[in-house]
């Protein structure tokens, strides 16, 4: 997108196009001001106008330009805090709320996907949590134990499992979520943007907004080339969030993440490694990823940013990782790169703000943006048509808190993961 081949790489190239649009240059009144189309500006669109709320949608780059178009495209249940200690920060009534309606965040994901026949390479066969070692092991052991004492349905897996599920024997076991699966994560972005569209939303791209201001009762938001006045704004801009929110910004540390994808594999590959398509990660702080696309291709990425200096060496790590797991592919080719940023806060779990008098915004999804962006689409919507108030939500209403030192992590964060792909997966 914009002409940056490591924006968006592979799935750019094979998304579905999103629907004709362009930027505004006109005055317009809604109902709604939603600001962003991502998956959360997307989702709290489409489910106000399915409400018959109309909605004015203002996007600064491209539909999905964000996370949405950028992620590895796991539809993962739960955020990365393990439920235990999800309840005990947000305590249980919040806590429990937000693990019920994460933990069905999949599902909804998948209904949504179903309903407006969006195109987006959709795979249910749940995700794999792979086990480093020992300390991996106790990992998953504990996280699947506190998932199914809530009836979810996990499963542990040993090694020989693990194995045949992976084509490799490099991991101690492995959690085994059904309730996930994979996407095309652009592709689902740009189905959400059609799908609403379709139920009237007006949707402008390359319309970045440069003021919010007051309006009397009403709220005015001003691009370049126009204006929307509405009763209701939404940010659903997360990490990607400009000057118009500073206080979003300065809560969340910028965690780079890149990908690459591979040339398509051999049939013979395709039907040993991940024979049933499940989505994977590992359990290291710096961890790797990897699922299929449905051409074939491996989608293999980790921590890590695709820029001085970086590229050569994440690229040179991806090699040797895919080499240790499958030996077989020692030499595969590489067809595209690309990266992005994950907004994560001080305790890994979302926030919601009332950042003024009907603005509202739900951010800081910490890697899990799919199917938090949806249902939390579906909340801000509900919550916007006074279906649902403050207690009704899954998350306390707070105000954003900065984090100290936030350059120093972010760049220790892109060199740490530097340091740690030099050395990894060398021997």
């Amino acid at each position: 997108m914009l002409n940056d081949p490591r924006s968006h790489g592979l799935w750019e190239r094979t998304a579905p196009d999103a629907p004709v649009t362009g930027p505004l240059c006109d005055q317009l009144t809604a109902d709604v001001v939603v600001i962003g189309a991502g998956y959360t500006g997307l989702s709290t669109a489409l489910h106000l106008a399915e409400r018959g709320v109309s909605v004015v949608v203002l996007e600064a780059a491209e539909v999905g330009f964000g996370g949405a178009g950028r992620n590895v495209g796991l539809v993962n249940a739960g955020m990365w805090v393990m439920p235990e200690d999800l309840c005990a920060g947000l305590g249980d009534h919040f806590g429990n709320r937000l693990l019920e309606a994460l933990g069905n965040g999949p599902r909804k994901v998948f209904e949504v996907i179903d309903r407006y026949a969006i195109a987006c390479e959709a795979e249910r066969q749940g995700t794999l949590h792979l086990a480093v070692g020992d300390k991996g092991l106790a990992e998953i052991r504990e996280r699947a134990r506190q998932w199914q004492k809530r009836g979810a349905p996990v499963h542990l897996l040993d090694a020989a499992e693990t194995a045949a599920r992976v084509g490799s024997s490099a991991y101690a076991g492995a959690l085994w979520d059904q309730r996930a699966g994979t996407i095309q994560p652009l592709a689902y972005a740009r189905g959400l943007a059609r799908a609403a569209v379709g139920q009237g939303v007006r949707l402008f791209t390359g319309s970045p907004v440069a003021a919010l201001r007051r309006d009397g009762a009403d709220w005015t938001a001003q691009t370049p080339g126009g204006s929307v006045r509405g009763k209701w704004v939404v940010l659903g801009t997360d990490a990607y969030t400009g000057g118009l929110f500073p206080q979003i910004r300065t809560q969340q540390v910028h965690l780079p993440y890149f990908n690459f994808a591979t040339e398509p594999l051999p049939a013979s590959a395709r039907t040993r490694i991940l024979p049933n398509r499940e989505g994977c990660w590992d359990t290291p702080e710096v961890l790797t990823s990897f699922r299929f696309d449905q051409q074939g291709r491996l989608v293999f990425g980790s921590v890590g940013a695709l820029r001085r200096g970086g590229a050569g060496v994440h690229r040179a790590w991806a090699r040797r990782a895919i080499a240790r797991i499958w030996p077989e592919l020692a030499g595969i080719g590489l067809e595209a790169e690309w990266y992005g940023q994950i907004g994560m806060t001080a305790n890994n779990l979302p926030r919601f703000h009332k950042l003024d008098e009907r603005v509202i915004t739900v951010c800081g999804y910490n890697g899990r943006g799919i199917s938090p962006g949806t249902v939390f689409g579906q909340l801000l919507a509900a919550y916007v048509a006074g279906d649902i108030g403050d207690a009704d939500m899954p998350l306390p209403v707070t105000d954003p808190a900065p984090v100290s030192a936030l350059p120093l992590r972010e760049a220790w964060y892109e060199a740490g993961a530097q340091l740690v792909h030099v050395a990894q997966a060398r021997f």
